[in-house]
């Protein structure tokens, strides 16, 4: 097995409340190695994207680690990381996020953008990445007259455009029909094999979770590996 692309070791996350501190995560250890596709599964409320957060950097444990290829990312200060989630992860969540006031190719070329890439290059890989995608007709439209379908296609997309070597997503079909939401997912499986990224997914859907390489489960804060049938 190749050396782990992402790894959480001993990953705890707690939250105060007014009854006290409620421990979300607790001791969670996960590797993810180049390419591999991984779903998260769990009740709603049990950490699914707490722990998708803190393996993005969008949140920081309240003890453990996240490593990428053996570093501590904990010890990159707040710019470093910054450019750590633009360069080498995508996100894509249940409710897209697209910037309304930009059209279809503008909100995937944005990532390159922001991070200093020219606007040319850009232009050129959000409409390949658009046309990968079957949008290659909605380049110019603005987001809000898109589909729901169609504004997922485009997230993923924006996700992929900077070639990250982790997607994460937080429940990509949840707010989907079921025959939109297959679509999606397909897409992401194909954006996996043609692009070699690696996938962890959060999911409560067994279905889903069942297409990917492995299967884990959050059970009173732990994260569990499933085997066997789906």
């Amino acid at each position: 097995m190749s050396e782990a692309l992402l790894e959480a070791v001993g990953v705890r996350r707690s939250f105060p409340t007014g009854d006290g501190v409620v421990d979300v995560l607790q001791q969670v250890d996960l590797r993810i190695h180049p390419g591999e596709r991984v779903a998260i599964l769990g009740a709603s409320g049990v950490g699914k994207s707490t722990l998708l957060h803190i393996l993005g950097t969008l949140d920081r444990p309240s003890s453990g680690q996240v490593l990428l290829r053996g570093e501590d990312l904990a010890r990159r200060d707040r710019g470093a990381l910054a450019r750590f989630r633009n360069e080498s992860l995508g996100f894509v969540f249940q409710f897209h996020h697209l910037l309304p006031e930009f059209n279809a190719l503008e909100n995937v070329m944005m990532p390159g953008l922001v991070g200093g890439r020219s606007a040319a290059e850009m232009r050129e890989r959000a409409a390949r990445l658009l046309g990968e995608v079957g949008l290659e007709h909605r380049l110019g439209h603005p987001v809000g007259k898109l589909s729901g379908g169609e504004r997922q296609r485009v997230a993923v997309a924006r996700a992929l455009v900077l070639e990250p070597a982790l997607v994460l997503a937080d429940e990509p079909t949840g707010n989907l029909d079921p025959k939109t939401g297959d679509q999606v997912l397909e897409l992401l499986l194909q954006m996996n094999r043609v692009h070699g990224t690696a996938l962890v997914i959060v999911t409560h859907s067994p279905t889903l979770a069942s297409r990917l390489d492995r299967r884990t489960e959050i059970v009173d804060g732990i994260l569990e590996e499933l085997t066997g049938p789906a």
